[in-house]
């Protein structure tokens, strides 16, 4: 309860700070019905909760007609059934569980979500396997029997986890004891040995990480074989490398894999809506950065490069087209 108030806390804190170096409110559109954007993004103790709190202040400050406000919620899958449902307007999920919902497929079979739309694509989320150090847990396929924590059942993550424990010769979930639980559960957990390893999707550093990683615990490798065998069926894959010292006791650079994260929204949100939420993002990418680690460096040019072919929405494609990255 302690850590997951401490997020919180951390993300009101963001939000002021970002509050402070906006600038005058309302820069953008005069003459607009008023918008209301709800953004969910994932659990208040994950990097997407700081990130969605970021975005969502910079659109309300900025846009005269906006009203944005970021919410916790499951994760990307839960994002996107809310977005189809008609519950929120814009959220973020890995490019692969989007294309599984434009397409209805995986978790979406039967409730395809036809018309989304794209924004933008941001920062690529790492795989992050953590297992302790008297686990035995040299590879993927030494998790066959272990006591591992896969996260919530029905998840995105859960489904890295299917996606590469298959991948990596194993029969996913029997194999495993599967535990399924959150990010901040799993890092306790680590700490106290009562698990042998977790995985965690975020990106780096993230805070659960980081506390396992003050124990007794180490990162785990993805090896070339086991990415090139992902990427046979699903080609969104990339190979990632976590530096050396991201975490504290990583003393060499770890490679993973890691999947594009993209800025999604309702098709039937109107284009001068989806226009000035995509040229305020991009205006207003240097302090966002400063903010929140995540999106520091983005560019324009790349948020239409590596997303699984999904379509843009017309709003986000006049933007891109008007500073010729399209």
């Amino acid at each position: 309860m302690k850590k997951t108030l401490s997020m919180v806390l951390a993300a009101s804190l963001l939000v002021g700070a970002l509050s402070g170096c906006g600038g005058d409110k309302k820069t953008a559109g005069t003459s607009h019905d008023p918008v209301t954007i709800n953004f969910p993004t994932a659990t208040a103790t994950g990097a997407l909760y700081a990130v969605g709190a970021a975005i969502t202040n910079v659109w309300d400050t900025k846009i005269d007609y906006v009203s944005a406000s970021s919410q916790a919620s499951n994760g990307g899958i839960d994002n996107l059934n809310q977005i189809s449902e008609g519950e929120s307007q814009v959220s973020i999920a890995i490019s692969s569980n989007c294309y599984q919902c434009l397409n209805g497929t995986d978790s979406f079979e039967g409730h395809a979500y036809g018309d989304l739309k794209v924004i933008a694509g941001l920062y690529f989320n790492p795989n992050q396997v953590v297992v302790t150090n008297g686990s035995g847990i040299e590879s993927l396929t030494d998790v066959k029997g272990k006591h591992f924590a896969v996260a919530a059942a029905g998840s995105s993550v859960e489904g890295e986890c299917s996606n590469h424990f298959t991948a990596a010769g194993l029969n996913y979930p029997d194999d495993i004891n599967c535990e399924y639980i959150a990010f901040g559960d799993a890092a306790d957990m680590l700490q106290n040995g009562t698990i042998d390893g977790a995985w965690i999707m975020s990106g780096a550093p993230a805070g659960a990480v980081s506390q396992a990683m003050s124990s007794e615990c180490k990162l785990l490798d993805i090896s070339d074989e086991i990415i090139a065998n992902l990427q046979k069926d699903y080609p969104w894959y990339a190979p990632f490398i976590i530096p050396a010292g991201t975490y504290p006791n990583q003393d060499k650079d770890v490679q993973t894999s890691a999947i594009k994260m993209v800025m999604f929204c309702r098709g039937d949100l109107d284009e001068q809506t989806v226009y000035d939420l995509t040229k305020t993002l991009w205006e207003s990418i240097d302090e966002l950065g400063e903010a929140q680690a995540n999106l520091k460096g983005l560019t324009a040019g790349e948020a239409v490069k590596d997303i699984a072919d999904l379509p843009l929405h017309p709003g986000a494609e006049k933007y891109y087209k008007e500073i010729g990255v399209l």
